[in-house]
Formats: C-alpha cells, structure tokens, sequence
C-alpha cells in the first residue's frame, strides 16, 4: 500500500475494501483499539474551513491513544516558506500529516517534503476520506459493495471524482448524472479509468438515472469558500438556475427504494430539499459518523 492518501488512486479495490472493514470493526468494537497509537501524534492543517473532518481526525486520534494538532495554514509559516521545507519540519515532529488545502499541487509538494504518511483532508480535486467513509456507510447497510448501483447528481467534482473511483475499484457501478464539472475538479486522466471500467456511465436526465439506482448521492453545487463570497455571486446564481433540475428531492424520490446520501454541509433547497435529508431512506448522518470510524482505519493502517 503507498505510504500517502493522497487521491485514492493509491488504492486498490482489495485495499480499499480492507480500510472499509477495518472501520467497521473499529465501530463495533472500539475499546479494542484505544491505546493502538499511544505515543503518536497527528498534525492538521487546515487552509479552508472544516467541520466533520477536524472533529473526526481529532476525536479519532484520542480514541486511539494518540494526540492531535491543529494548525490553521494562516497562522503558520506555510504561508509564507516553501512548503516542502515545513512540512519535512512538521513531520519531525509528529507521526503523520492530514491536510486540507484550497490546490491539490501544494499537498503534492507537502507529501514530498514529508517523512511521515499524508492523509488528504479535501482539496478542489479530490477528497478520498469521505469516499471511505461513504463505502463504508454503504456496506453497512446493504452488507456489499460488488453489483450495487449508485447515482451521483449535481455537479461534477472533487467528491464525484474519488466516489466514482472508489465505486469502480470495488465493483460498484456509478452513474454521473450532471450537467458539467467544477473546472478546478477536472481529471482526464481519471475519467480515462472510468471509462474502461464497464462500470461508468453518464446520464443526463436525472428520472432515468435513479431508475435502476440502490444508492443516489449529492454534494454541494459550489464550494463552501465561496458560497458567500460577493465576488461569486453572479457564477452562483448561474448554477443554481443550471443545476435545480438535478436536486434530490421528495419527487425524484417517489417509486424508489435507493439509500439518499449527501457529504454535508447540505444547502438545504439547493442540491436537497429537507424530505430527502430526513426521509427513512436518507442515510445522510450515518456517513458522516463513519468519517470517525474509516478515518480511525486509515490512521492505524497508514502510521506504522
């Protein structure tokens, strides 16, 4: 297994799936496991705003025995220094680095620089701890992976990117169903596996899509730092008007019996409306518990 978490290209199907088990038995039995990093520490730096991914790394660590720092970006010499250079310090220092950045290329020059395992927190191409956490939550409740359709809806992006991987590597078959792709998400050579996959398909009428779907996913239409950003404003208007026709709602939902998942924060209205968040087929916060437990199986497998 590489040493980084980077994209979750660095996985396999078999390693994949053996993250995911390694969760849920962490879940079921975690006293087990509460002194398996004694001694080891965690840095996380954070460059955009979090929510489910500094508390599941930081309750994580402590479950495990291990400690965890948090570092906002602005408040540290990475500002400002090469990057390299700092995290070569900060990986002196501590037993493995989990970093959510606004470019993908500076978590490349970290991972470089590091002489510790780099765990990707979220980046504007890929965020490869919630796809475990959301293989994981689907496993739980459908007790597989191999055969089981999953509709993706909105638009295209960093959490498309590594689901559909993480959908194909481990026999899943995934359906982008999207008007277009945040440009800053673009992959081709991704989308490349994808497509000699036999498992990837893209549909552009949302009815068709959920038709033979076990599982329809969503994520938000425009990244949360600029969400409220006036600059933004005009391009979000644009793709409210674009994208409102692909929202998981209490419509498109009728007649079927798929899982409804979102990675939150949902903007309620937008990409979801409130029935689909709490309807009993929404499975919406148990994914975002499994962050914990995945999230704790990554740790252990990656620090040594």
């Amino acid at each position: 297994m590489s040493r980084d978490l980077l994209t979750l290209k660095e996985l396999s199907g078999k390693e994949i799936n053996d993250i995911i088990d390694f969760g849920i038995k962490i879940k079921k039995n975690p006293e087990k496991y509460s002194t398996s990093l004694k001694d080891k520490s965690l840095a996380m730096i954070f460059q955009k705003t979090s929510t489910r991914t500094r508390i599941s790394f930081e309750v994580g660590m402590t479950q495990l025995g291990g400690h965890a720092v948090y570092l906002d970006w602005r408040t540290t010499q990475f500002v400002m220094a090469d990057i390299k250079d700092e995290a070569k310090v900060v990986s002196r220092y501590t037993d493995c680095i989990m970093a959510r950045v606004l470019k993908h290329a500076d978590l490349l020059e970290m991972a470089k620089g590091s002489e510790v395992p780099v765990i990707n927190g979220l980046c504007e191409k890929y965020h490869p701890c919630q796809t475990l956490a959301d293989l994981m939550t689907i496993k739980e409740h459908k007790g597989k992976l191999n055969g089981l359709k999953l509709a993706y809806f909105g638009i295209g992006n960093n959490v498309s990117n590594t689901l559909s991987l993480g959908c194909i590597r481990t026999g899943m078959r995934f359906t982008l169903c999207v008007p277009e792709m945040d440009p800053l998400s673009i992959d081709n050579e991704l989308l490349d596996e994808l497509k000699v996959s036999g498992l990837y398909d893209e549909e552009k009428d949302p009815k068709k899509a959920i038709k033979r779907a076990d599982i329809v996913y969503t994520d938000t239409w425009v990244n949360m730092e600029v969400f409220l950003d006036p600059k933004f404003e005009e391009e979000k208007k644009r793709r409210i008007k674009l994208l409102m026709p692909y929202q998981i709602n209490k419509k498109l939902l009728e007649g079927s019996d798929a899982l409804v998942m979102h990675d939150l924060p949902a903007h309620r209205g937008y990409e979801i409306d409130d029935y689909a968040i709490t309807c009993p087929k929404s499975i919406i916060f148990d994914q975002a518990e499994n962050r914990l437990h995945s999230q704790k199986a990554a740790l252990l497998t990656l620090i040594k």
